[in-house]
Order: C-alpha cells, then structure tokens, then sequence
C-alpha cells in the first residue's frame, strides 16, 4: 500500500506533467510563429508524450486504489529569442523532470515501495531519451548557427518525427 506520502508526490508529478504539456504547447505556438512546421510537429509529439507520461502515472495511482487529485497548472513561459532559446529551456526543463524522477525513486527505495520503483525505473529510462533527444538537437542548432538552409533542414527532418507508445510499458505497471 503506498504511504500518503507518495501518493501526494506521484499526484505532484501528475500535475507537473501536465505542466511540461503545457511548456510544450507554448514552444510549439513559438515555432508556428516562425513557420516552422518540423519544429512545431517536434512538440507536438512531445506533447503527446507527456499526455502518456500522465496516463502511465494515473493509471498506477488508480490501479493501487489510491486517490489521484488534479491541480492548478501554472502558466508556461511564452518569452523566446529564438528557436535556439526554446531548445534550450526545453533540455534545461527535462533535467528539472528528470531530478523529480529520481526524488520520486529515492523516496520509493526509502519506503521500500518497490511497485512504484518498478514504474519510476520505465521513467528513468525515458529521461536518459528525453535529455539525450534534446541534447542533440542543441548541438544541431548550435552548429547550424545563421545558417537558414541549415536550419529548415533540420526542420524538414524533425517534420517526420510521430509518437508511438512503448511496446510493452504497461507490462508491469
């Protein structure tokens, strides 16, 4: 059974998730701005996965009887300076995620929770992805610098990008 404790920080987590979705919307209004039709498919897919990121956390908290509350999200930044900027923020904001994964994990191994540990690992694999994704996309950017060609390369690249769930990520959980 999964202390009150964690119950409240797997609910936390729900709602931050909600928060990245929204983060991510608002990077995606930013590139449609800029006619970046790849870079706004990039986020939407991103969107996509942060609406199953709530769904796996949800459906954990439902399936072990707890009670799942939805709270206020606060409003995302909407300020960029460039496409550069967004990319940016968002590495810098899937490290914050990744540090309340891992407080999530520490506070399951201390309850000795290990169903809640069997979730959060799935959640740790998929941030060492999410960093991983974004950090390349950075140095991309980076190196395209002012080069216009480059970057609607890129931007016809990130155009094909489609979200498919994980075979088999609700197995255990």
């Amino acid at each position: 059974m999964l202390s009150d404790k964690l119950i409240k920080a797997i609910n936390d987590q729900i709602n931050y998730e909600m928060y990245s979705a929204n983060i991510y919307f608002s990077m995606k209004a930013y590139c449609d701005s800029l006619d970046l039709d790849g870079f706004s498919n990039f986020f939407k897919v991103q969107i996509e996965e942060e609406n199953y990121h709530i769904s796996k956390f949800y459906d954990f908290l439902k399936r072990t009887n707890a009670r799942i509350l939805i709270g206020s999200i606060d409003s995302p930044d909407n300020n960029y300076d460039s496409i550069n900027d967004v990319f940016n923020k968002a590495l810098t904001h899937e490290k914050k995620v990744t540090a309340r994964i891992y407080n999530l994990m520490d506070l399951a191994t201390e309850e000795k929770e290990h169903a809640t540990a069997s979730l959060l690992k799935w959640f740790i694999d998929e941030q060492i992805e999410e960093e991983d994704t974004f950090s390349k996309i950075v140095k991309k950017l980076d190196k395209i610098s002012d080069n216009s060609a480059a970057l609607y390369m890129l931007d016809t690249e990130l155009q094909s990008r489609t979200f498919v769930p994980p075979v088999n990520a609700n197995a255990n959980q």
